[in-house]
């Protein structure tokens, strides 16, 4: 079998047939019949104009019609981008100019708004825009607008013949410092992501998943594709809700809930959670940001399995780092590199310098999974990969000696005061271990004297109280003077991205 995307649906169709693949809401879906939609849809799409290697928008809500569509574009050889639903009509005709898509799958009404937001250049073809529902409207007949469920009518086709090193996705960053980048990502690299992030968490067939990640998020595209590649349920939805995750869990005896620390964090501080029956959970997991230890410790106690953290990022396709069920826990570290992974940490003003067990640095990390760069934007991808096909992660991170690593934050949320460096999230660790506190983000705020200083947005359990004074005052016994934070602010809620994460840049506003 090849390393590829192109044939998964077919091979899972094949291998578990009838078994449910997907539930959403009330629908349910076998692997046969996702395979056989898929296999219609990419006719669909070849009938329409889209040939192997042109590049399509992926631009839908987690549902059904995202799953048939992805593995559409898959079979077909096409190019897919998947687009987070929450992105504004900016951002998705920025991504489609810079992309040179060919084609937008979305719902009508946001086709609708981007054929105004997409500059036409003389003679070139006007985008395919495959609409999920019809509208009213003159540009519901137009050539170049076309109904998701007509493509379905299409009769089903084989799968085109793709190489691993083929490019597969182009899967855009948040942008924080700037528009956003499309880090190209290969079949060989999507594939081993999955592959070894089912080997390393130990998927089984046949086991039931929960997960509210969006589906166009490498965390969730591969929670995704390792549920066709196992032979897994996976049970989604549109938008995480506590009080669904833990329903779904009792529902269909889940043994599986994958998500980001604040999905956890809400679902601790639900009122349903202590009558909830979650035994069938074996194990959980978690991505996308630092945990706290003592959030943890309570998570594992609340729920009565592990929760094994994990690390990755676009630019290698989802995790490549974890914790395993069958190896030792390390609350604090998020795990080991995946076989076939490497892992060593660099000097901060100089990468090419190898720091010892134990110093911190930039983590650099290189295997089978990390892109092959930024498109279009040569000089970026070169100062991100270095010789010997190792990436610059943006993390700081130190290495253990027993070989776990432990991410201590992100290099651009440093916060420097007086010269002193200081990481939100070594003061994060510390403040989630104050019993009122539920969720806690540290930010930067300008100072005169000192250039930045720490400032703590806090969210309190439910029927808590705390003071400013009591919060500071706990932190000075736990972290050097010039750690703490200089001001306490608390809040209902802290600003998120579509999957969870923590907005530390919204803050500093």
């Amino acid at each position: 079998m090849k390393a590829v995307l192109s044939t998964l649906s077919e091979q899972a169709a094949k291998c578990f047939g009838d078994q449910v693949a997907l539930i959403v809401g009330e629908r349910e879906l076998s692997f046969n019949q996702i395979d056989s939609l898929a296999s219609c849809f990419a006719a669909g799409l070849q009938k329409s104009g889209v040939q192997r290697g042109q590049v399509v928008i992926l631009h839908l809500p987690n549902s059904w019609e995202w799953i048939v569509a992805y593995y559409a574009i898959a079979r077909l050889g096409a190019v897919v981008v998947p687009a987070n639903f929450l992105l504004s009509i900016e951002e998705i005709a920025y991504i489609a100019n810079d992309s040179g898509a060919v084609a937008i799958i979305a719902p009508h009404d946001r086709c609708e708004s981007l054929t105004g937001a997409l500059p036409q250049s003389e003679g070139q073809a006007p985008m395919l825009f495959i609409a999920l529902s019809a509208g009213d409207g003159a540009s519901q007949t137009a050539s170049h607008f076309v109904d998701f469920g007509s493509l379905l009518e299409a009769p089903p086709m084989p799968v085109v013949d793709v190489e691993p090193d083929d490019l597969f996705t182009i899967a855009y960053t948040s942008g924080t410092t700037g528009n956003p980048k499309g880090a190209m990502l290969s079949h060989r690299n999507v594939f081993m992501s999955t592959a070894l992030t089912a080997t390393v968490h130990v998927r089984r067939p046949g086991e039931r998943v929960v997960s509210a990640l969006p589906f166009p998020h490498v965390y969730g595209n591969v929670v995704m594709n390792a549920c066709f590649l196992v032979g897994m349920t996976l049970i989604s939805t549109e938008r995480f809700d506590a009080g669904w995750a833990l329903q779904s869990i009792e529902r269909y005896q889940a043994t599986l809930f994958e998500g980001v620390p604040t999905m956890f964090y809400y679902l601790l501080m639900h009122p349903d959670l202590p009558g909830s029956n979650l035994g069938s959970l074996t194990r959980c997991t978690v991505g996308g940001q630092t945990m706290p230890v003592a959030k943890i410790d309570a998570i594992t106690t609340a729920l009565g399995c592990p929760l094994l953290e994990l690390w990755g990022m676009t630019e290698v396709a989802g995790p490549v780092i974890s914790h395993s069920p069958y190896l030792p826990s390390r609350h604090g570290a998020v795990g080991l590199p995946f076989p076939g992974v490497e892992a060593k940490i660099v000097a901060v003003d100089d990468p090419l310098r190898t720091l010892a067990a134990g110093e911190s640095g930039e983590l650099l990390v290189r295997g089978p999974t990390v892109m092959r760069g930024y498109l279009g934007n040569a000089a970026v991808t070169a100062s991100s990969l270095l010789d010997g096909g190792w990436l610059r992660t943006g993390d700081i991170a130190k290495i253990d000696a027993e070989g776990y690593v432990h991410i201590l934050d992100r290099l651009k949320d440093m916060i420097i005061t007086a010269g002193y460096k200081i990481f939100p999230a070594e003061l994060e660790q510390i403040l989630a271990g104050h019993p009122a506190v539920a969720m806690v983000a540290v930010a930067p705020v300008k100072d005169e004297l000192k250039g930045e200083l720490a400032k703590a947005f806090i969210v309190l359990n439910p029927d808590c109280r705390a003071s400013e004074v009591e919060i500071l005052e706990y932190c000075r016994k736990h972290l050097a003077s010039y750690k703490v934070p200089r001001s306490v602010a608390f809040v209902d809620s802290l600003p998120r991205t579509s999957t969870g994460k923590i907005l530390r840049r919204e803050l500093r506003s």
